[in-house]
């Protein structure tokens, strides 16, 4: 019942956030994607020099629940609406406590900590939900800080500029913002970096004249790829099962230069 509601919400007012949000908000939005911020990310790269890669700690179990709740209640005005995303945003509480331990932020006294927050990841409410907490940040960012090229996807997020001081100046006010939605972001001393050197982004490694897959995802593809080619042989999958996997990830490494890196990974699975 829960999901069902769920999904019926998200249906409901998901029309009313998307006529707002900024065009290169990637995650869980249609037409957007991994692959689409990727090369996003690689036509901003082109263009500028440097760039400042954030990513905040914790997101999920960050998320307040008093300021989710304000900032949806700004474009849902139904009052039974209403009702039932405090109702859904209330079933989260706590579910992520031990994942993480929140700071204090400025004017908290000790009861701070008992702030409502968390939404369970994974959620379809809460993807959407993610979106709609950190549109206040993409507004600050595009609007007062005048970034034209930044780019996010969930909670990593680019800016990218021909200036270091630039760039090190925005760091600053984007932690300062931040902690109005009680966040951080992690290596807060963290370098501007030049495009050249290459932006990890989504399981990609992102250069201005060509993309890589990131060698950890290398690793754990060819771990997953033998434990499934292993599982057909011994007959505890089919081979659709199996080439499913194959296919996956075939249809998601292209999105770098790869052809190399195919054929070295799948020629070790003779059959």
């Amino acid at each position: 019942m829960r999901a069902r509601n769920s999904f019926s919400l998200c249906n409901l007012i998901e029309p009313l956030f998307e006529a707002r949000f900024i065009p290169d908000s990637y995650a869980n939005r249609i037409g957007k994607g991994t692959h689409r911020a990727v090369a996003r990310c690689q036509e901003m790269a082109r263009s500028h020099r440097y760039v400042l890669r954030l990513d905040i700690v914790k997101h999920f179990p960050a998320i307040d629940h008093q300021i989710l709740s304000r900032n949806l209640g700004r474009v849902v005005t139904d009052e039974r609406t209403r009702r039932l995303i405090d109702a859904i945003i209330a079933s989260g509480d706590g579910i992520l406590d031990q994942e993480y331990r929140p700071p204090l932020f400025p004017g908290d006294d000790l009861l701070a900590a008992c702030r409502p927050r968390g939404l369970p990841i994974g959620n379809l409410t809460s993807q959407f939900w993610s979106n709609c907490y950190l549109h206040p940040l993409d507004l600050f960012v595009k609007r007062e800080l005048g970034c034209r090229a930044y780019l996010r996807y969930v909670d990593d997020f680019c800016l990218f500029h021909d200036s270091k001081g630039q760039l090190y100046a925005w760091k600053r006010a984007i932690i300062e913002r931040l902690t109005r939605l009680r966040l951080q972001v992690h290596d807060r001393e963290g370098q501007v970096a030049p495009v050249r050197h290459g932006i990890p982004w989504l399981g990609f490694v992102v250069y201005p004249s060509h993309r890589r897959v990131k060698s950890r995802k290398v690793v754990e593809a060819t771990r997953r790829l033998a434990a499934r080619f292993d599982a057909w042989r011994a007959g505890r999958i089919s081979f659709g099962e199996f080439d499913a996997t194959v296919q996956g990830w075939i249809a998601h490494v292209p999105y770098a230069d790869s052809w190399g890196l195919r054929e070295h990974v799948l020629k070790r699975f003779v059959w």
